[in-house]
């Protein structure tokens, strides 16, 4: 509120400003298009009232320019901006403006000839007053090319700023890939991860060679997906879930039934997209700060709904620990959303028994 009312201080002694100038700029116009015209004679033979009464006067009719030329603009600003036709923008309103000066130049003559009846004008008085004329026309058509300036300066600055976010959105992006491609490495070169997988390979080769087979197969679907989708911003929700599913994989293998994931997502959604890795920083996470035996299974289920999202819920059954969990993954998460769009946020939600996030879904825009 405050900064409302200095606002509309600020503009009403701005108005106030250009007024003044208008003023002066048209008797310095005028000087410069005649300093011998008889005006400037009689104004020497004023006194004080008359002087006050004639500055008050033409200061009322420069402001009256200013408003008329902010009222022409706003109008304008409706049915013709700046941005889409600027030369175009520019002609109409200077006629306008230029009209307007006109028709209150008229509004003048004909008031002073309605108090002053008698005052027959001489051929050179005549002139005078036409040229004195011609010198407001020329600076109502300076206020133009001032409207006009100050967009163009108006426009700059937004572009400059425009840059400005656009460059710190990228770097920030940036840092973020940078911070997601060091996590998915982390899990690619976890010595835990590595052995547990190949330790669980080595066993199934005695054991199931099939089974064996399809362990090694869908295990070389994770690192391949991790390789050549981590450095994109968004990937089709088709393929991040034939990823989660491979990975999935390897986690019933290693956990059995202590881990279920259970997948229940519309198949119209899976043309939408989804940044790279999400749903498996999920799932890992799940596991990771949660208890999952036989007797407390954990289940993670990935579903969608109606509004075009992704949901991934675990039961909770946090695993004691005198460490505080980072929450890097759900951090990162967070911020390449941001970063790719500001009004789909995740919403990550925890109660007593449940933890939800859910995901907004994107487009490839």
């Amino acid at each position: 509120m405050n900064k409302n009312k200095e606002k509309q201080k600020f503009n009403w002694w701005l108005r106030i400003g250009l007024s003044a100038f208008v003023l002066f700029t048209i008797y310095a116009m005028n000087f410069l298009l005649n300093p011998y015209s008889t005006y400037w004679i009689e104004l020497r033979s004023y006194n004080k009232l008359e002087l006050g009464l004639e500055i008050f006067f033409s200061f009322l009719f420069s402001w009256l320019i200013i408003e008329v030329s902010i009222w022409i603009a706003k109008i304008l600003d409706r049915f013709l901006a700046w941005t889409n036709h600027s030369i175009l923008r520019f002609g109409i309103q200077s006629l306008f403006i230029i009209a307007s000066t006109l028709l209150l130049i008229f509004i003048q003559i004909e008031m002073f000839k309605c108090i002053s009846e008698d005052v027959h004008l001489t051929q050179q008085e005549f002139l005078e007053t036409w040229q004195f004329f011609f010198g407001i026309i020329i600076v109502s058509l300076f206020v133009s090319l001032v409207h006009t300036g100050h967009f163009l300066l108006k426009r700059w600055k937004t572009s400059i700023s425009e840059v400005n976010e656009l460059q710190l959105k990228t770097m920030e992006l940036k840092e973020i890939a940078m911070q997601a491609e060091l996590q998915s490495l982390k899990i690619q070169l976890d010595p835990h991860f590595m052995f547990n997988n190949f330790s669980t390979l080595s066993e199934l080769i005695n054991e199931d060679t099939e089974t064996a087979t399809r362990f090694l197969h869908n295990l070389s679907r994770v690192y391949r997906y991790m390789i050549q989708n981590l450095k994109k911003d968004i990937i089709s929700l088709n393929e991040e879930v034939a990823f989660v599913k491979a990975y999935c994989y390897l986690i019933h293998i290693r956990h059995d039934d202590n881990v279920k994931v259970i997948f229940n997502i519309n198949d119209d959604l899976m043309d939408l997209y989804i940044p790279p890795i999400t749903l498996q920083l999920l799932v890992e996470n799940a596991i990771k700060h949660n208890i999952a035996t036989k007797e407390q299974p954990l289940v993670i289920a990935i579903t969608s709904n109606e509004r075009r999202e992704i949901k991934v819920s675990n039961n909770l059954q946090r695993i004691s620990s005198p460490f505080h969990a980072t929450e890097i993954g759900l951090k990162n998460i967070s911020d390449r959303y941001r970063i790719l769009s500001a009004e789909k946020l995740p919403v990550i939600e925890e109660t007593s028994s449940c933890f939800c996030v859910t995901l907004p879904l994107l487009n490839n825009e």
